[in-house]
């Protein structure tokens, strides 16, 4: 499923994201740390890997297109616990 999402919304949530949680996202999607920094706007392709996301200026840092939803939500809902 895909989602449209401002830079500044997406990288709120990962700020207020609690500590660790970036990396038992990374173990949960049996990823690099690297990888869902990078989803959630970072851009070291180094150690991490491209994970369908795609930026287009605008507003609020721009629109992002999400390709995939299941880092976001995972990421959600360790927010509300």
């Amino acid at each position: 499923m895909t989602k449209k999402i401002t830079f500044n919304e997406l990288r709120k949530i990962k700020d207020s994201l609690p500590d660790g949680t970036v990396r038992q996202l990374a173990d949960e999607f049996n990823v690099e740390v690297e990888t869902v920094r990078n989803y959630f706007g970072g851009a070291n392709y180094t150690n991490g890997k491209s994970v369908g996301i795609h930026m287009e200026p605008g507003p609020d840092g721009g629109i992002v297109l999400l390709d995939d939803t299941a880092i976001l939500e995972r990421a959600q809902e360790l927010m509300a616990q």
